[in-house]
């Protein structure tokens, strides 16, 4: 087996289509596929020795070259291992696949829906307001959680937030958390418009924003960016702003 150190852009996959009962480095049996994107493919696998649900993530070679890919997202998973919001990782591992190495990601399964799905299945295919202040405090302070050891996330959008459980609070986990770029004040900013722009969405989006109560109205803030900054600056500071709302 060669080592995915000695790929180059000349070993190109598109696609790997694993069927189930595949095996990943002998240790992991795939059983579905789970999603596609830029950078490879992400699998529903069994740690065959333990019987354990796993998440595995497959890199096209040409998407990780020198394993700077797949280190990256590694080490920003563990970095944030102490956030509830972040899925945990475990390993990364290498396997072949038409005599290429390949080189993936483990990490925890994390069984729930996607919000955009979640969001489809309710009356109206919108959340009530007091409904989506519980999933914008929960959204809120796990974000609050990365920010403050130092990082962001970064692309967060309905898709990409995972509902594991919901009553009077949510339990959410945050999946595809890998945008590249240093962690500046400007990426905390992006991550606090998108907080809010999936409040909005989830609360029927700009067709019923003009039927909101005002309290909701105060957070949204029309979805401009200059009034939000204005307004909370920080994660941390409208996590409090949440706190302290009062109804009229």
């Amino acid at each position: 087996m060669g080592t995915v150190s000695k790929i180059n852009k000349s070993h190109k996959v598109d696609s790997f289509d694993l069927l189930p009962g595949s095996l990943l480095a002998d240790k992991y049996e795939v059983v579905e596929q789970l999603g596609r994107g830029w950078e490879g493919e992400v699998y529903l696998v069994k740690e065959t020795a333990a019987d354990i649900e796993r998440t595995a993530k497959l890199f096209f070679p040409q998407r990780n070259i020198r394993d700077k890919t797949s280190n990256f997202y590694a080490k920003k998973l563990h970095k944030l291992r102490h956030c509830p919001i972040v899925i945990q990782y475990h390993t990364q591992d290498t396997f072949v696949f038409e005599q290429i190495p390949i080189r993936f990601l483990v990490s925890e399964f994390v069984e729930g829906e996607r919000l955009s799905s979640f969001v489809a299945r309710q009356r109206g295919k919108r959340l009530h307001p007091f409904q989506a202040l519980h999933l914008l405090h929960s959204l809120t302070s796990g974000i609050e959680c990365i920010h403050n050891m130092g990082d962001y996330h970064g692309d967060l959008h309905s898709d990409n937030i995972i509902v594991q459980h919901y009553g009077l609070g949510f339990e959410l986990k945050l999946i595809d958390m890998f945008h590249w770029g240093p962690p500046t004040g400007e990426n905390r900013h992006q991550d606090l418009f998108a907080l809010i722009h999936v409040f909005h969405e989830v609360l029927g989006g700009q067709k019923q924003y003009a039927k909101l109560p005002r309290e909701i109205k105060s957070i949204c803030c029309g979805l401009k960016l200059t009034l939000i900054l204005k307004k909370f600056k920080t994660v941390a500071k409208l996590r409090i702003y949440l706190e302290n709302l009062q109804w009229h």
